[in-house]
């Protein structure tokens, strides 16, 4: 069926249509659930429907899956790799038109949309890699004639549940090393980017046919927390990886902890960007500005506090300030826009909510704190003066609502950063070695990401991807993150005649 606006016709070009079948399991495009429709943030119109899965159609995608992982994890890992390899290579093919469609679908502007598809695409050179890497230790053994060593052995099954704010990306941190690795995957993409969901799930699907590979291989359901809390209960998912709120990172953690399952979760985040008073002070307005407007404040590793040494308070304020009245706000697929729409109607109500909250916590508002009256979810972008002991500081606010406060010493200001909840991301700006060292130690950041001199988003693939508190604990993509999709086994071979026991115990 073809759509309504012009605009968007590219779509066909990955698969897509005015109406489309949200549920892939055993190589067939199905779907008995509701009909949902996808919304362009930006103006709240519909781009097309979306048939979800029912927890039936659920029910026979694992059932398959459960022996297409049988098959799978028999291949050599090199040849698992490359087939992500052809993966990498399929979505070099319409990055353009994928990265157009994050943006349409999600709202982020269109250099953060295609970049978000090129994440994944990195990742798929890595995992290329890694599939000749998957090495376990030799151990020296204390016993003559014997040997010790580890394997690294297939989980089985990976159930992926990513969130609207990186629909493609966080899968693919997941799903390239879970493949490599030799699992099936299972991905539940977010609800309200549900077109997302169905064009790569159509790119991998494509790659496997052409490998006379099982399509079960990679099983992808668009739906809502009844397909999600299915994932979390089902006892044939070793591990299941949950990117969203604490709050139901929580809830699905006890769900697969009930059953002895594991979890990798990416939670909330409440980042600070540090400015110390011999900072380079340009390069950390343009970070701070990269940072806590980029994705229109919706990163998990947005800045969303800004502690500056008092110092240099009232200088860093006004050059942000400017800045901020620069910032172009619009249709995240034109030129030149910085500032997309909110996803939903719901975050640009949260948003007025928020302000609201942080007027009368004493919240002083330095510029925007309002919504932009259109049909899309637009709102300003938003610096507030603030004190670090105010709750609502304390909470992640998913909009573009910075919090500016004054410290005096880099102790305080290591203080403030430790006060929330939250450990995802942090840096501070300085050119002083003690500063950076004591920063990265253990009586520094307590974060899961310590950066110097950049801003506290836009990670690279290379290192591993998580942090620490109600922030979750799990580490997703480079280093060796891989571990986590995989089981490892101490083994000890007796090649001898003899039966040495270890510690010396004598038992005849």
């Amino acid at each position: 069926m073809s759509f309504k606006r012009k605009e968007y016709e590219f779509l066909s070009e990955i698969g897509l249509s005015s109406s489309n079948l949200g549920c892939f399991v055993n190589g067939t495009w199905k779907g008995n659930g509701p009909v949902v429709s996808s919304l362009n943030p930006a103006n709240n119109q519909k781009i097309a429907e979306v048939r979800e899965a029912s927890i039936q159609d659920y029910e026979e995608g694992m059932h398959v899956c459960r022996d297409a992982a049988k098959i799978w994890m028999q291949v050599p890992a090199p040849k698992r790799g490359e087939i992500v390899r052809q993966i990498g290579d399929a979505l070099r093919a319409k990055l353009q038109q994928l990265g157009r469609l994050v943006s349409l679908e999600m709202g982020k502007i269109l250099p953060e949309g295609i970049g978000e598809v090129q994440e994944i695409i990195d990742m798929c050179d890595f995992a290329v890699g890694l599939s000749r890497q998957l090495n376990g230790s030799v151990i020296p053994s204390e016993r003559p004639n014997h040997m010790m060593l580890e394997m690294w052995n297939p989980l089985g099954i990976v159930g992926i549940i990513t969130a609207f704010n990186f629909p493609c990306a966080v899968l693919g941190w997941n799903a390239c090393l879970a493949l490599v690795c030799g699992n099936c995957v299972v991905w539940k993409g977010s609800p309200t980017t549900p077109l997302v969901t169905v064009a790569m799930t159509k790119l991998v699907a494509g790659v496997l046919e052409k490998n006379n590979l099982p399509g079960a291989i990679f099983t992808a359901f668009c739906g809502g927390a009844e397909i999600g809390e299915a994932i979390a209960k089902d006892t044939c998912i070793p591990l299941v990886s949950f990117t969203g709120s604490s709050k139901v990172g929580l809830k699905v953690q006890q769900t697969v902890n009930e059953r002895f399952g594991k979890c990798l979760l990416e939670l909330s985040g409440n980042n600070a960007i540090i400015v110390m008073d011999d900072a380079d002070i340009q390069l950390a307005v343009r970070s701070v500005l990269f940072a806590a407007v980029g994705t229109a404040g919706q990163r998990c590793t947005t800045c969303r506090r800004l502690l500056l040494h008092e110092s240099i308070y009232q200088k860093v304020l006004k050059q942000l300030l400017d800045v901020y009245k620069q910032v172009k706000i619009g249709d995240p697929l034109e030129k030149g826009t910085l500032l997309g729409p909110l996803h939903t109607s719901q975050s640009r109500r949260n948003y007025e909510k928020g302000i609201e909250t942080i007027k009368l916590q004493g919240g002083k508002i330095l510029t925007g704190g309002a919504v932009i009256e259109s049909e899309g979810n637009f709102v300003q972008p938003t610096i507030v003066e603030i004190s670090p002991d105010a709750d609502v500081v304390k909470e992640e606010l998913f909009a573009p609502v910075l919090y500016v406060m004054k410290f005096q010493t880099l102790k305080e200001a290591i203080e403030i950063n430790n006060s929330v909840s939250q450990g995802l991301s942090s840096s501070i700006f300085t050119r002083n070695p003690p500063v950076i060292f004591k920063w990265i130690g253990p009586q520094g950041s307590d974060c899961g990401i310590v950066n110097v001199n950049i801003p506290t988003n836009g990670a690279e693939i290379g290192g591993a991807f998580g942090g620490e508190k109600a922030t979750g604990g799990g580490r997703e993509a480079g280093s060796d993150s891989w571990k986590q999709y995989m089981r490892r086994s101490t083994c000890t071979i007796n090649y001898g005649n003899e039966l040495p026991l270890a510690q010396g115990i004598n038992f005849c």
